[in-house]
């Protein structure tokens, strides 16, 4: 339902808002699933860090979303579809959840479990695997955080600029009511 709420609504903070609710419900699933970390991620970055993005965002530009014609409507539609498709595609031969013959049961949490302290010396089993087993991963997900970070100090940056421009009569003349004189 929220979800739904999310792609009727035009008014743009409204749906900020929404998108927190969503992430927070996301976040309790995965509580629900066991994923406590993945959990706390969801709700530090999706609720949290995310709606004081969009909240800056949306304080820069308007509150309300633009018409777009029904040509590029379609187009996202089908874009949509194909990569749902896709997606339920590549996961029809995925064990069933909980399956314990799924082979992250079967060869993965043995060898972590049982091996984990001799191979690595992190007698957290949980540190270990992000740590070292993963530590590529992890190393990643930083990097794609840090790009994000960059990338929205880029946009608010330049909507700081435009504004500036928009506001000094030496660089916008025709805010003067004529041709800038030297």
């Amino acid at each position: 339902m929220v979800a739904i709420a999310i792609v009727k609504i035009r008014n743009l903070f409204a749906v900020t808002m929404l998108t927190g609710i969503y992430s927070l419900l996301a976040a309790s699933l995965f509580v629900v699933m066991d994923a406590v970390d993945v959990a706390l991620t969801e709700a530090a970055v999706g609720a949290g860090i995310m709606i004081i993005l969009m909240l800056g965002t949306l304080a820069l530009t308007t509150s309300k979303e633009k018409n777009h014609g029904k040509g590029q409507n379609l187009l996202a539609l089908v874009v949509v579809f194909i990569t749902g498709g896709g997606l339920i595609y590549g996961t029809l031969d995925m064990p069933h959840y909980g399956d314990p013959e799924a082979p992250a049961h079967t060869h993965l949490s043995p060898h972590f479990t049982q091996e984990s302290v001799d191979e690595i010396g992190i007698p957290n089993m949980v540190t270990s695997v992000l740590a070292s087993y993963r530590g590529i991963d992890t190393l990643g997900e930083a990097v794609v955080i840090y790009a994000a970070a960059v990338g929205v100090l880029l946009v608010l940056g330049s909507g700081a600029v435009r504004r500036r421009r928009k506001d000094d009569p030496k660089a916008n003349p025709k805010a003067n009511g004529g041709e800038e004189r030297s």
